[in-house]
């Protein structure tokens, strides 16, 4: 899946992670949690794009603090120690909660358990089951409306609204270049296996209407 999509904008991290997006700005303003790539032009909405690891994180952060009501101040505190235990901190160990504060599998006993008190949990947040759960929904909210396929429109601020097919961010400019290099439209449908014939010809027909 990482390598249909990699990255993701702020309204669809809200989407697939359940985290908010005032929470999402906040945590980034405080250094809590930052995406892998960003800028100064958050206003503009570029300023914020989160990768498939980010997201993982985030849906964890999310069951912990919106489910589980665990506070940041704690979260915080287990960030600094999920730090020394992986590079991955919110993605790379298996966490559980009990009364609101989180807990981790003790090293030498294989048992989990909060380090300040050592009490044992029963319910883990399956890491798994949350990495499975993602790929689902990326393969959802970036699934094609079918009734867009042969349509042609722009998105404002979707490659600076230069014309493309519709559902898609592959311009028409694209296909045209390579209709014009003397691909064939069942060449073209090779280099975009996700487009359809219908497609090909609708940005060829409007190059011609250009």
């Amino acid at each position: 899946m990482e390598s249909v999509i990699a990255a993701f904008s702020e309204d669809q991290t809200v989407r697939l992670t359940g985290v908010r997006k005032g929470q999402l700005r906040y945590w980034d303003k405080s250094a809590f949690f930052s995406p892998s790539y960003c800028n100064d032009k958050f206003r503009e909405g570029f300023g914020r794009i989160y990768s498939f690891r980010d997201i993982v994180s985030l849906k964890v952060l999310g069951i912990l603090r919106n489910k589980h009501d665990v506070s940041v101040q704690h979260l915080r505190e287990v960030k600094q120690n999920l730090a020394s235990e992986s590079k991955d901190a919110w993605s790379g160990v298996k966490l559980y909660v009990v009364n609101k504060r989180v807990h981790w599998v003790e090293r030498e006993t294989g048992l989990p358990q909060d380090v300040a008190s050592k009490q044992y949990v029963l319910q883990p947040i399956d890491l798994d089951y949350v990495v499975n759960k993602v790929r689902g929904d990326i393969h959802e909210i970036i699934k094609r409306d079918p009734g867009k396929v042969g349509q042609i429109e722009r998105v404002r601020s979707l490659n600076k609204s230069a014309p493309v097919i519709g559902g898609t961010r592959i311009t028409v400019q694209a296909i045209q270049r390579f209709h014009s290099a003397g691909y064939s439209i069942k060449q073209i449908l090779l280099e975009y296996p996700d487009l359809k014939k219908a497609d090909v010809e609708a940005a060829l027909r409007f190059g011609e209407a250009a």
